[in-house]
């Protein structure tokens, strides 16, 4: 399935062995955790939302407003994104630099989530100088978040300061 659907979208057949993603499977079961910003109800595992819930609690609690832009995506929407971008003119390269191609999105697990912040314009490098994304610096891996995509990281993905995944214990 993955295969013609990489095809369709026109992803180079050695998309995962080129960038080292792994496959994610998508989640079995998910759970709502509340809508994102534009009021699409967003879900996560059990396990992610509740150290979701916790963190959202954690940060809140001394001012830090934490806020969900996208949880889990399936493979058929993360082809969706795709589509979207190449119907605007944009090109796969560029396309597969800010979104993981269909089956290697860690959305796929329902364990990752990107994250906003008021005042912030969401899903940008932005995040980064706000008080949200320092305090994810020192506090999320308490909760078992981690940031997935830092700068020059191993897979061409963009940084992405804004999209964190509750790690495997």
């Amino acid at each position: 399935m993955l295969r013609e659907l990489h095809k369709e979208l026109g992803i180079p057949a050695g998309y995962g062995r080129s960038t080292g993603l792994p496959v994610f499977e998508e989640a079995g079961e998910l759970i709502d955790v509340g809508p994102n910003l534009v009021s699409r109800m967003q879900r996560l595992t059990p396990e992610a939302a509740r150290q979701w819930q916790a963190m959202v609690a954690a940060a809140d609690a001394v001012g830090i407003q934490l806020l969900i832009v996208s949880g889990f995506r399936g493979i058929d929407y993360q082809a969706t994104l795709i589509r979207k971008k190449i119907e605007a003119g944009q090109p796969i390269d560029k396309i597969l630099r800010v979104n993981a191609a269909p089956g290697y999105s860690e959305h796929h697990t329902g364990r990752a989530v990107d994250i906003a912040t008021p005042g912030s314009r969401p899903l940008t490098e932005e995040f980064e100088s706000t008080n949200a994304f320092h305090w994810l610096e020192s506090r999320a891996v308490e909760f078992g978040f981690s940031m997935t995509y830092p700068r020059d990281n191993p897979w061409g993905i963009a940084y992405e300061p804004w999209h964190w995944s509750l790690k495997d214990p």
